[in-house]
């Protein structure tokens, strides 16, 4: 009888001490679309938020970058009883229904990478045309008098590598939805943007197969176009020995990327701001589950400027991005 009182008082006090330990705020999900560095300030942005905006924010990284993988995640993410969900759709169109069931239950905003056909509250992220258009614009600065340019990616389906394959090509050919394969005095070699399908071996290689087919070219500029795609192609450029002959233009801030840019070694970059995609996401999302619509603007789109960083302000921003996260 004392062995079972005694065990009950033990139940007791590890459910009193589990009690007290819970996070008891309310829950929201941020779920990016692959697992790149570049979400890790994503994520510090998010941690920020949460603690000024009293919400546990649950935040995940499929490992795989599919969007099967990012459904399981979600769904598990649902059964947590999260009161809103950011998400950076891989794949707008195929999930569209599948974002509609989630928005019937709880506010979706999209993030990074919209689907702006479904019932999401609110797009948070780059206007990727835009920026987009902005890397264009620095092939031009390499390329004056034309060349061949090359566009490396990680899916046809993500609607931000759309656009910001369409911004590339809409600046060099100077006019909007431009279509080729001839952009202005450019020309789009394979007519169509490289896929890696988030393969980081694979974007090296399709780097390396462009340097071999243009090998004999004079004028050639490789464009990377998610995060982890100039890092690959600047490797690609050093093996073929072709550094300071072909140009690189680049997207987005992994280390490599800046190391490259102070080195000369890429031209620039353009960078996004994921820090406030993180913050921005759950600053809304704790709005919302307390019924504040006062943060969605009317045409439910927040844009987060991009930048340009050169080798006259990498070493300053890279300064900057160590203090983001936290090293």
């Amino acid at each position: 009888m004392k062995l079972l009182r005694l065990a009950a008082l033990l139940t007791l006090a590890l459910t009193l001490a589990t009690g007290c330990t819970r996070d008891s705020r309310p829950r929201v999900g941020f779920v990016t679309n692959n697992a790149e560095e570049f979400w890790l300030i994503a994520e510090a942005g998010a941690k920020k938020a949460d603690q000024e905006f009293g919400v546990n924010c649950l935040y995940r990284r499929p490992q795989a970058g599919t969007a099967d993988q990012q459904k399981t995640i979600i769904d598990d993410l649902l059964t947590q009883k999260v009161q809103a969900i950011a998400i950076s759709v891989n794949n707008p169109k195929d999930q569209h229904d599948y974002l509609n069931s989630i928005a019937d239950k709880v506010p979706l905003i999209t993030q990074d990478n919209d689907a702006p056909d479904t019932k999401r509250v609110c797009y948070i992220g780059t206007d990727n045309y835009d920026a987009g258009k902005s890397a264009g614009n620095l092939v031009k600065e390499v390329l004056p008098n034309g060349g061949t340019v090359a566009i490396f990616v990680g899916v046809p389906d993500a609607l931000n590598a759309q656009q910001r394959t369409q911004g590339v090509l809409d600046a060099l050919a100077g006019r909007k939805d431009s279509r080729g394969p001839e952009y202005g005095k450019y020309k789009l070699h394979g007519g169509k943007p490289f896929y890696d399908y988030v393969k980081t071996d694979k974007a090296k290689q399709n780097a390396a197969d462009v340097l071999t087919a243009l090998q004999n070219e004079e004028k050639v500029c490789l464009v990377g176009l998610w995060a982890y795609n100039p890092p690959a192609i600047l490797s690609a450029v050093r093996q073929a020995g072709k550094l300071g002959k072909v140009k690189i233009v680049a997207f987005d801030e992994m280390d490599d990327t800046l190391k490259g840019i102070e080195d000369g070694e890429i031209h620039a970059t353009v960078v996004q701001q994921p820090y406030k995609f993180g913050y921005e996401s759950v600053k809304m999302m704790a709005h919302r589950i307390k019924g504040d619509r006062s943060l969605v603007p009317p045409n439910g789109i927040v844009y987060v400027p991009h930048r340009i960083i050169r080798r006259d302000n990498a070493a300053a921003f890279t300064s900057e991005l160590r203090q983001l996260r936290g090293k």
